[in-house]
């Protein structure tokens, strides 16, 4: 089994063939549809960036932002076991983290940035990571989107991150209209629409979907578990 492929069981043939894609189909229809799904074949997920605190959470988010998770996950050993929170962080220099995440993107900014909120954690919060997107969004580094995977996967809050692949499943499955053109307005539609129970999953099922699945350049619509209810494929299928 390639990695990813346990995400995706098949549906069974009863939801499969339940309101293919029917032009009546609504949109709160296709919410239910597709919630059901991820429901019943992922009752539990998470994220797969590999951290031992909420700061080593915080410092993996960072620095996954226009990188991928594997390759986060092969540099924070090291860079833990050298700096594990926010006390030690904060008296590193951009040049010594750099000698152990240089391979991540954008390795310069985010180092600077690491080192920037770890002082900050220290000087405000006594090193511990705040709950709140206000206090969050201050640390260098640190958006609306890194704000909401911390206050979802440590705090449990009823909140969803938007990164590319949510913005892109979203759009293609039908969960959006056209006009939700930024991250934060895809953001407002889908609070209003996934229930508060759901939404600390709601953005792993979506990211890990478009991950494996429903990928940017060449999506896997034969493998797709939710065609019955994809905007998309029921657009190509016309």
């Amino acid at each position: 089994m390639r990695r990813g492929e346990e995400h995706f069981p098949c549906p069974s043939p009863l939801l499969s063939s339940s309101c293919f894609n029917s032009p009546t189909m609504t949109l709160n229809e296709r919410y239910t549809h597709i919630l059901s799904y991820f429901r019943e074949s992922q009752p539990t997920v998470t994220t797969e960036l590999e951290f031992g605190s909420i700061f080593q959470l915080l410092v993996a988010v960072v620095l996954s932002a226009q990188c991928t998770d594997k390759r986060v996950n092969q540099v924070t050993p090291a860079l833990f076991r050298r700096y594990p929170s926010a006390k030690e962080m904060s008296q590193a220099e951009p040049e010594d983290l750099l000698e152990l995440m240089g391979s991540v993107s954008y390795p310069n900014s985010k180092a600077a940035h690491l080192c920037a909120l770890s002082r900050q954690l220290m000087a405000e919060n006594n090193g511990e990571v705040p709950s709140t997107m206000d206090e969050l969004t201050r640390l260098p580094g640190v958006g609306r989107k890194t704000a909401n995977v911390i206050l979802s996967v440590a705090f449990d809050q009823p909140t969803i991150a938007v990164d590319t692949h949510v913005y892109r499943v979203s759009h293609r499955l039908g969960l959006v209209a056209s006009t939700a053109n930024t991250p934060l307005k895809v953001e407002q539609t889908l609070l209003r629409h996934i229930p508060a129970s759901d939404l600390s999953r709601a953005h792993h099922w979506l990211l890990l979907h478009g991950r494996y699945i429903c990928t940017s350049q060449k999506p896997k619509c034969q493998q797709c578990p939710l065609t019955a209810w994809c905007r998309h494929f029921g657009k190509q299928a016309k």
